[in-house]
């Protein structure tokens, strides 16, 4: 009996039937069936997860990626836009007066002077020319060169216009307009 199977010795005992044995054996394939199937599986699974990973770390590289070129993309836009303003400016500002007359304005919350004769004085008050600032100095321009750069960078039109700014709360001058004939 030592070449003879659990099984047939078994059934050989008599403790088990016939149809008995051959549903183990039915049970043990099936078992064996499902376990080879389920490490098939489970060998996919994680190939699976491998690529849902590389594809994750694709799209994130893909989303950096448009990030830089869009900053990149803005970065030149801006110098472009600054290119164009300082070539407007050049072929069109009027010439430097050296007197001692100045006409004050305010920029950015500062009291600013520029150079002036009685006429250009007349000129800026009237707005038939207009004051731009481009890389820390003012210039005197045409109302139609101004638009222009306006468009290119709205921050760059000196507004004239003092009533447009609402004085701080806590400004103690805020009750007192400074004219702009004032002649320091």
């Amino acid at each position: 009996m030592t070449g003879l199977s659990l099984r047939e010795q078994l059934l050989a005992a008599g403790l088990v039937s016939k149809k008995q044995a051959q549903q183990a054996e039915h049970q043990q394939k099936q078992k064996h069936h499902q376990h080879a199937k389920g490490q098939s599986r489970g060998q996919a699974a994680p190939v699976n997860e491998a690529k849902k990973a590389v594809q994750q770390a694709q799209a994130a590289k893909a989303a950096r990626d448009a990030e830089l070129n869009r900053k990149r993309q803005e970065s030149l836009e801006a110098k472009q836009k600054a290119d164009q303003i300082r070539q407007l400016i050049e072929a069109n500002q009027l010439p430097k007066l050296e007197t001692d007359d100045y006409f004050n304005f305010v920029d950015r919350g500062k009291v600013r002077r520029l150079s002036v004769d009685a006429q250009r004085r007349e000129q800026l008050i009237a707005g038939t020319l207009m004051i731009v600032r481009f890389e820390g100095r003012y210039s005197v321009v045409l109302p139609p060169i101004a638009a222009k750069i306006g468009e290119l960078n709205a921050k760059a039109v000196v507004s004239l216009d003092a009533k447009g700014e609402a004085p701080a709360e806590d400004d103690p001058y805020k009750d007192f307009v400074v004219p702009d004939d004032l002649r320091w």
